[in-house]
């Protein structure tokens, strides 16, 4: 293999982070690209899928022994389970397992990425310091991010490769088939809300409409991505990723409105997953009438809509230390949605108009 050849392992290739990595590492026409997840997908002359359990030791050793050209791993994948406690085990255990399959046959591995998010300063908790920083303390476990963290720590002393850590905010970005896709709620809900007639009320609490917020692009979360793994500088270290801007739901709420071309009405507190648990049926007549590609099952966040909506508290994180030290993209947040609003019609997701 050349000195200079790099081969990305992508860990969880089909979700919203994982697919637009692969699309940013294709454009770059400097990577061979190996897609992991349960799924797999189509393979291309430029991405290889493979499709694995990970929860599987034996499985992922089998099928990933032969991953010898690996240089770094982008390591994006998510199991969800019902309580935050239960989220370690399986969360950790597909992290090690892909590490231990890989580690020993690939000589050249450089770098591990390791996607994290705010839940490591408690975010998900309730109230928490804002801005949050890197050096921010820990909180009380579980934590299923911290501790994977603490073993990349612990499996790198000594070794050749380095690690970082990425933490976006909630990321957007048009990926189907996926539990934490807030732009997709939103673009669905007013979907059918238009096709009901109704207008686009905000479904969160009360106090979460005013409060402020900030977004992640996946795309520019692809780019902080690489950026880190491939930058000397950067080793061993944490770095909060976000759009730059700050928004409030209140302001952007009716311009989303605008958007679909309806009116827009006061907040009205509604749980997603009950409120929307019948709307399949409707969502079938408009497949049937614009064309749409996609069944109503795999555009449903909807437990992820009510998390988000329900946070009556300021969520940001400082991102200065990544532009300090040379990653210097930013996106508008307001126009991010429109973008993804606009690719989402492109793609049959969402009709053009109702």
């Amino acid at each position: 293999m050349k000195a200079d050849k790099k081969t990305a392992l992508v860990v969880g290739a089909n979700g919203i982070i994982g697919t637009n990595l692969i699309n940013y590492l294709e454009e770059l026409g400097t990577w061979d690209i190996i897609g992991l997840s349960r799924r797999g997908g189509t393979s291309t002359k430029k991405i290889r899928y493979i499709a694995v359990d990970l929860l599987d030791p034996a499985s992922c050793i089998a099928q990933l022994s032969s991953l010898s050209d690996v240089t770094h791993i982008f390591y994006a994948a998510y199991q969800d389970r019902a309580s935050w406690a239960e989220l370690v085990e399986p969360n950790l255990a597909m992290l090690v397992n892909v590490l231990t399959a890989i580690e020993p046959v690939a000589a050249n591995l450089e770098h591990v990425s390791l996607m994290q998010g705010y839940k490591v300063y408690g975010a998900h908790l309730g109230p928490f310091k804002t801005p949050a920083k890197e050096s921010d303390a820990g909180h009380m476990p579980p934590e299923f991010n911290v501790d994977q963290q603490n073993f990349l720590e612990k499996q790198q002393v000594n070794k050749r490769w380095t690690w970082s850590a990425i933490r976006p905010s909630v990321v957007g970005g048009t990926s189907t088939g996926n539990p934490m896709n807030l732009a997709m709620v939103i673009a669905v809900f007013a979907t059918i809300s238009k096709k009901l007639g109704i207008p686009l009320r905000f479904p969160g609490k009360l106090g979460a409409y005013d409060k402020l917020m900030e977004m992640t692009d996946a795309g520019l979360l692809a780019k902080a991505t690489v950026w880190a793994a491939t930058n000397p500088q950067c080793a061993n270290q944490a770095f909060n990723i976000n759009n730059g801007d700050l928004f409030r739901w209140n302001e952007l709420w009716p311009k989303i409105a605008v958007y679909f071309n309806m009116e827009v009405a006061a907040p009205l507190q509604m749980p997603l997953q009950t409120v929307m648990a019948d709307k399949e049926e409707l969502w079938k007549s408009l497949q049937e009438e614009h064309g749409l590609n996609y069944n109503y099952k795999d555009l449903s966040s909807w437990a992820f809509g009510d998390f988000v909506f329900s946070w009556d508290y300021d969520f940001f994180a400082d991102g200065t230390k990544a532009r300090r030290m040379g990653f210097h993209e930013f996106i508008d947040t307001e126009k991010m949605f429109y973008d993804l609003f606009d690719e989402m019609r492109r793609k049959k997701i969402i009709p053009k108009t109702i």
